[in-house]
């Protein structure tokens, strides 16, 4: 028997080990306030309320001309000289009764007027108006408070910042805004095989993909890295970098060395030095995935195949990484969607094939998958788009519905 199948160490299904991580996660203290321009993918700490109203007054939602709907001509043409002119930016003043204002977007509405004509639909003669069109009182109107009333909450504490974000801070005045600090993740890699790119393979050598992967998911979440880079595949080494990134670090993200082999020595490393919480996972790819803590800082040691350390992150890392953060954070919610395959041989492990939706014949979109779905194809996750879910024991025909789980739910 396989030292990898010994039935007395259980494999701990994906939902139960979600739960388990999770359980032991808390937010990263540490609040700093920063001006807005500095503040985009950031996470706010705390909820924001608006202390005004926007727009503050009733302005116009277009050029045109403003006026009082009581002057309009019953069944007629209305004809109505133009008293004042009200560019954005300015203040006209009370609206003489039987008059029109020229009226600019975004020019608030003066005193008296209750709509406004766009200027398509009137006719200009020596500045005076005459329309046939019979507009209601508040048409064109945008009405004080109708993006944003004085009082609402309109950020909320755990967002991560997004351009629409500053935006809207900035759109009733905010200067700057509270975030937490930045989660530290360090990481480091095992396995004596891994060679940097650009130098010369020598024989039974590969190119380290992971570091960079991971580097490239970490960075993409917002985190701050202490890469430390490749470490010797030996207990001592291992313990060091550990000991060392938990120092400098919130998060510790490791690939390779959690399986049982005689070279894997970074489960071995985390009993020694800390606590195992989990290990090993009824999932495909990416069984042998560790988690513990050092001291106070929380560990993920990933598996060593270029597939698994992706898939293993955006299901377990990144919800780490966002409670961190003091993020909000839900698990994702699959997508029913038309099955362009067959996957005719059931696993007793739940499996995250890589996938994207494309159009059949008709038009419709369906998920079609790699045809290589092996865990050293990093190919499959440069074409995928997602992840098509699949149940333990699960068999599927082309036509039928899939759970489809898009890379964004994960990484954004």
């Amino acid at each position: 028997m396989n030292q990898c199948d010994i039935p007395e160490i259980p494999l701990l299904a994906y939902d139960a080990a979600l739960d388990e991580l999770i359980s032991h996660l808390y937010t990263v203290p540490g609040v700093s306030e920063k001006p807005l321009m500095q503040a985009l993918g950031e996470v706010l700490a705390e909820t924001q309320q608006a202390s005004i109203n926007v727009p503050s007054a009733d302005n116009s939602a277009m050029d045109g001309y403003a006026f009082n709907t009581a002057d309009l001509v019953p069944g007629g043409l209305t004809v109505l000289p133009v008293s004042q002119r009200i560019a954005a930016g300015y203040s006209g003043v009370k609206l003489e009764a039987g008059t029109a204002a020229r009226i600019f977007t975004g020019a608030p509405i003066p005193e008296g007027a209750n709509a406004v004509i766009m200027q398509e639909q009137v006719e200009l003669e020596n500045n005076v108006i005459s329309f046939q069109s019979r507009p209601e009182p508040g048409n064109n109107i945008r009405v004080a408070g109708n993006d944003i009333k004085a009082g609402n909450l309109i950020l909320l504490k755990g967002a991560r910042l997004r351009a629409q974000d500053i935006g809207l801070a900035a759109s009733v005045g905010l200067q700057s805004l509270p975030v937490f600090e930045k989660v530290r993740v360090g990481m480091f890699f095992t396995g004596d095989e891994l060679v940097e790119p650009g130098q010369a393979l020598a024989e039974g050598q590969i190119y380290d993909s992971n570091r960079y992967t991971l580097y490239g998911l970490l960075k993409s979440l917002g985190c701050d890295i202490v890469d430390l880079g490749l470490v010797g595949d030996t207990l001592e080494a291992t313990k060091a970098a550990m000991l060392e990134a938990s120092a400098k670090a919130d998060l510790v993200v490791t690939c390779g060395g959690v399986s049982v082999g005689e070279e894997d020595h970074v489960r071995i490393a985390i009993e020694q030095l800390g606590k195992l919480h989990l290990w090993r996972l009824r999932i495909k790819p990416g069984k042998p995935l560790a988690f513990g803590q050092i001291n106070n800082t929380a560990f993920v040691g990933l598996p060593g195949n270029p597939v698994s350390v992706f898939a293993t992150f955006c299901l377990f890392v990144c919800p780490v990484i966002k409670i961190l953060q003091g993020r909000h954070w839900e698990k994702p919610i699959a997508t029913p969607v038309v099955s362009g395959f067959d996957w005719p041989k059931p696993d007793s492990r739940r499996e995250f094939l890589r996938a994207r939706l494309e159009p059949d014949e008709a038009g419709q979109l369906v998920a079609k998958i790699y045809p290589n779905q092996d865990s050293g194809v990093l190919t499959s996750t440069v074409w995928g788009r997602g992840f098509v879910e699949i149940a333990e024991g699960q068999t599927l025909k082309a036509g039928e519905m899939v759970d489809y789980l898009a890379y964004s739910q994960f990484l954004d």
